[in-house]
Formats: structure tokens, C-alpha cells, sequence
């Protein structure tokens, strides 16, 4: 049977490709040996055109979705020849990647001698070396610090393991066991995916597969541009702040400046802060990921994701900013830029489109790290948590509770597997009541973490939101911020910085608090029911009903409604 190159086709095809990169990253998640792939899934996959653009990725963490393309695109300068069977990595973010411990895999895929496409995915490793356990320590200089760069090599050729390349990664990394065994995860999948792409091109033909594939391309542009257009043109302005950078106490500025013309869109950086010493600089794909994605969920969260759908986007950034940095600047921390630049573009957009973006979230990636010797089997662990913090508030809805980074999308670690797997006691797990934002639509509740350690560890981390609280949007107010607390209710009670790496002592316990997020519209014109709902579910105290929703509840929590009219009637009285 043959296929002809028409719509339907074109979206058979498509489907058929987002199967295979979603296939691609549950097959790496259940291979995978650590927490942060099997639970967290801190991955993504993608299938690649013969020149490194996207045709297909898979629904997982949306911050990756760039660095594989840009790496491609460079890796395809630098490679001299690609053979069947190649595997080629790259970590390195000034050739497109993310930051050091963000492993990319690249698999040529060849058709009848030609080369017609390139598999791709790419995992956060437990470690890749370096000053610190786990990698994961805001505050370091230099990316020489961070851990092991690795440029364009051949780790397999011809689907055959390189022992040579196997056995000096090993030599450089704490714990290889289980980080060359996620390594062989990633081999594994990519080399499957070539295998599921040659099925579909023998299915539909050659021709037509390219015929179709460069049809897909033009169709995500085709949307984007529709949506641009229908956006008044000028010059939109959105600005959020970094805490600090780990190395010293000074914040950071990241603004955005939106200058939609036509079906067009240019994005620049002009009056961010200069490049950090510490290592919250956000290298370019980083950078592009950030304004990618916030498009994406404004246009249309379901449409079609690959390159073309981003044609009539164009990201500048001057180099020597914290949105372009210059090496050998560090990066680890890029996360915590990334993540501002997402919060920026929503308040710069909510000017041109106000109901198709949502209010501040905690806009800040909480990455711990635990190194020890566990005193069971003597053996050194690596405990990674990423926690979520609030999300905002929506033009219609409230904001989810316990959410992940924009950006991430992480999944939770459940306290059973870090329990099994680690040496420690999680204490308590909760929603943190009144950290969501009153508004008509009130923000999304953060969440507190308390972990006891049952052994000596080195905790390294990095996390923002504790002197710049999540705005809110159109009346909404501010949500929490966020605090780390070491032993909370002792006499020796410490709070710690939101960057950096410390020593903690076996029965310690630390108290992970993200921040929470804004609300959306003013408080006041929430629906009274849904303030005593909240009230009822401990997501708001009865204190926050009064002051915030000027709403009043009688002893049996049943609304007191003449009370509620009379504070709501100053209110507007006042307005």
C-alpha cells in the first residue's frame, strides 16, 4: 500500500513519532537506576530531522526541549562522519546543553544509506563529578568546578559499548555503578528509537516521510504565526528577580522586552544583570527554553511542539549576561534564570493576552542533594529531592497546589522510595496552609518536607524565592516565600541559605519550604463558599478568610453572610 503526503498523513506520522519519543522515555524511566530518572523522570526524548530540528518530543520536562536541537545543530559541525550503530554524548552547556550533569545521547538513523534523522534524549545524572557530591551546589565559580565536560565522542559505535570512554567517566564520578548503568538506560532507549523511526519510514515510504515531516514543520510555524498575529503589535516589558547568585548577597535582574510585529516576535534581554560569579548563569538554549515554552502554553498547551512552531520567534541575547553567559562561567544553578525568565515573559504577556496567563508560581528550582556512607551497607549514597512549590493562579481556576518548576514538571519522590533507597526519615509532608496568594482565583499551596538524616551527610543545593516574594496578578496578592530550616522547633534552629553546601549531623533534620504563588484577581470577589471550602480543608487559616477574602465564618464554620456583605461593601466603599 502506498501512502500519499496529505494532512492526514501528516498527522498519522506526527502521532506516530510522539509515540515513539514518549515510548522512548518510559522505557529510559523503568531501565533507569536512580531516583532522579525512575521517579523524579528529570528526562526527555526527542526524534530529530537530518539537520537537528524537532519533529517530535516526547511530554515530559519541558526545560530540555531546546538544548537537544541546539546541541544537534553543533554536534553536526564537529562530527565528521556518523555511521549506523553510533552513540554519540555531549554535556557540555557552551556546545548547547544544559549544565554539566545533563547527559545528551544522539543516535544517527539512516535509511537505505542515507542519513535521515537523529534519536535523542537526555537525563540528569546523580553525579558527573567535580567540587561538590551530587553537582547540584549553587555558589561555584567556574564551570571547571561543576564537574566532568564532556565534548562530542562516540560512546558506542557500531551499538558496541567504547570501554576506553566507559572506564575514564567511571574514574571521575562518585558512585558509577549506578550513573553508568543510567548511562546504558540512555543507549539503550536512543538506539530503540532508531529502530521504531526505520519501522515508520518503511511503512510510509521515504519519499513521503520527508514529504511529511517538512509539511509538520510548516504547520507548527503556520499556527504560531496565526496566534502572533492576533496579538497587538508593540513593545511589552516583564521583570522578575533573582535572590542572589550563591557567592555573594546581591539579586539579579532578568528582564524580558516582547516586541511583537505582524506574525512576528523578537524577545531580548536588554537591562538583565550582567553575568553572575556564582552559577546562576543560564546558557542560550536555557535561555530560548524559557520563552519557548511560556509561548507555547499561551498559544495553545496541546499544539504541535517542534522547531517550526518556533520560525517567528527570535531570541537575542547579548553574551556576557546572565542569559548568555561567557565561559568558563558557572551553570548549574541555570535553573533559577531559567525559571525567572518563564515568570518575566508571563507578566510581560499578561498585557497583550491577560486570560491566557497565569499569576506568579514559586519560580524556582529546589534541587538538594544528600552525600553519605550508609551505615547498613558502608557503601556512599547519593539522595537527590526535587521539591514543588505553589503554582499561580489562573484567570478561571485556582493554582494547582505542590506543583513542580514550570519548566520541569517534575514528578514527586515518593517517601517509601526515599526511605528504602536512603538513609533517612521523612518526617512530615505537607501543604503549607496561607501559601497560596489570595485573589478571586487564590495561588497554588507550596509544600514543606521534613527530613531526619540517620547518617552524617553533605548537603548541597539550590533554590531562590526567599527575598522575592511570587507576585500576583490583576489585584491578586503575593504568595509565600520560601525557607530552608535546619533542626525547625530546637534550640539549635538555623536558617540556611537558599544556595550552597553544608555538613549535617546524623539525627539533624532539615525543613524544606518553597514558596507558594500569586493570586489572580482580587480577593474580595471570591465566591464566599470557596473561601469556607479552603477554610475547611486547612488551605486557609480563618485569620487569611477575614483579612484577605474579607469573608467571616461563624463558629460552626457556616458563612456569616450580613458580616461578609458589610466588610465587602467598605471594601468597595473604599475602592
Amino acid at each position: 500500500m502506498s501512502y500519499k503526503a496529505d494532512s492526514v498523513t501528516m498527522q498519522v506520522i506526527r502521532y506516530g513519532l510522539e509515540a515513539i519519543a514518549d515510548d522512548m522515555g518510559y522505557h529510559l524511566m523503568r531501565m533507569g537506576r536512580t531516583t532522579i530518572v525512575k521517579e523524579i523522570m528529570d528526562i526527555n526524548c526527542a526524534v530529530l530531522d537530518s539537520v537537528g530540528g524537532i519533529l517530535a518530543q516526547a511530554h515530559l520536562c519541558p526545560l530540555m526541549m531546546f538544548s537537544l536541537p541546539t546541541t544537534a545543530a553543533k554536534m553536526l559541525k564537529q562530527v565528521e562522519k556518523f555511521e549506523e550503530g553510533d552513540v554519540i554524548i555531549c554535556n557540555d552547556p557552551y556546545l548547547g546543553g544544559q549544565h554539566l550533569l545533563d547527559m545528551q545521547f544522539f543516535s544517527p538513523v539512516f535509511f537505505e544509506g542515507e542519513l535521515i534523522a537523529f534519536v535523542a534524549n537526555i537525563a540528569h545524572q546523580l553525579d558527573m563529578g567535580g567540587a561538590v557530591p551530587g553537582g547540584v551546589a549553587g555558589g561555584l565559580t567556574e564551570i571547571y568546578q561543576e564537574g566532568l565536560r564532556i565534548p562530542f565522542v562516540k560512546l558506542y559505535r557500531q551499538g558496541k559499548e567504547d570501554h576506553q570512554l566507559f572506564d575514564i567517566i567511571s574514574r571521575n564520578i562518585r558512585i558509577p555503578e549506578k550513573t553508568m548503568e543510567d548511562f546504558r538506560a540512555q543507549a539503550a532507549t536512543t538506539l530503540g528509537g532508531v529502530r521504531r523511526v526505520k519501522e515508520l519510514i518503511s511503512k510510509y515510504g521515504l519519499k513521503t516521510f520527508k514529504e511529511v515531516t517538512s509539511m509538520l514543520l510548516d504547520y507548527g510555524e503556520a499556527i504560531a504565526r496565526q496566534a502572533i498575529k492576533a496579538m497587538p503589535d508593540g513593545t511589552y516589558i516583564g521583570v522578575d528577580d533573582i535572590d542572589d547568585d550563591g557567592y555573594s548577597d546581591d539579586p539579579f535582574k532578568v528582564q524580558v522586552n516582547v516586541h511583537i510585529h505582524g506574525d512576528r516576535m523578537k524577545v531580548d534581554f536588554k537591562g538583565t544583570s550582567p553575568q553572575a560569579k556564582g552559577n546562576i548563569n543560564c546558557p542560550i538554549s536555557c535561555t530560548q527554553a524559557g520563552v519557548f515554552y511560556t509561548m507555547v502554553g499561551i498559544i495553545d498547551p496541546y499544539m504541535v511542539v517542534n522547531s517550526g512552531t518556533f520560525r517567528p520567534i527570535q531570541v537575542e541575547s547579548e553574551e556576557g549576561l546572565i542569559t548568555n553567559p561567557r565561559p568558563p562561567a558557572g551553570v548549574t544553578a541555570r535553573s533559577q534564570t531559567m525559571t525567572k525568565i518563564t515568570e518575566a515573559m508571563l507578566k510581560a504577556m499578561s498585557q497583550v493576552v491577560p486570560n491566557r496567563v497565569v499569576a506568579g508560581s514559586h519560580g524556582q528550582a529546589c534541587t538538594c542533594s544528600f552525600t553519605g556512607i550508609h551505615p547498613e551497607t558502608g557503601r556512599q549514597f547519593s539522595y537527590i529531592e526535587i521539591q514543588g512549590g505553589g503554582a499561580g493562579a489562573r484567570p478561571d481556576k485556582d493554582g494547582p497546589d505542590g506543583q513542580d518548576l514550570h519548566l520541569g514538571r517534575f514528578m514527586n519522590t515518593p517517601i517509601e522510595a526515599a526511605e528504602l533507597e536512603n538513609p533517612v526519615i521523612i518526617e512530615r509532608y505537607e501543604f503549607i496552609q496561607d501559601s497560596g496568594g489570595a485573589g478571586k482565583f487564590r495561588g497554588g499551596l507550596s509544600l514543606r518536607r521534613d527530613i531526619r538524616f540517620l547518617t552524617d551527610v553533605t548537603w548541597a543545593r539550590y533554590s531562590d524565592r526567599q527575598k522575592f516574594a511570587p507576585q500576583g496578578l490583576f489585584g491578586g496578592k503575593e504568595g509565600t516565600k520560601g525557607e530552608l530550616i535546619l533542626n525547625p522547633g530546637m534550640k539549635n534552629e538555623q536558617k540556611q541559605k537558599s544556595k550552597g553546601v553544608n555538613q549535617l549531623k546524623t539525627d539533624d533534620i532539615l525543613s524544606i519550604r518553597l514558596p507558594g504563588s500569586g493570586g489572580y484577581g482580587p480577593p474580595w470577589e471570591r465566591d464566599p463558599e470557596r473561601v469556607r471550602w479552603d477554610v475547611l480543608n486547612g488551605k486557609v487559616s480563618l485569620d487569611s478568610a477575614r483579612r484577605d477574602y474579607l469573608v467571616l465564618l461563624n463558629d460552626d464554620l457556616t458563612i456569616d453572610e450580613k458580616g461578609t456583605e458589610s466588610l465587602r461593601a467598605e471594601m468597595k466603599g473604599d475602592k
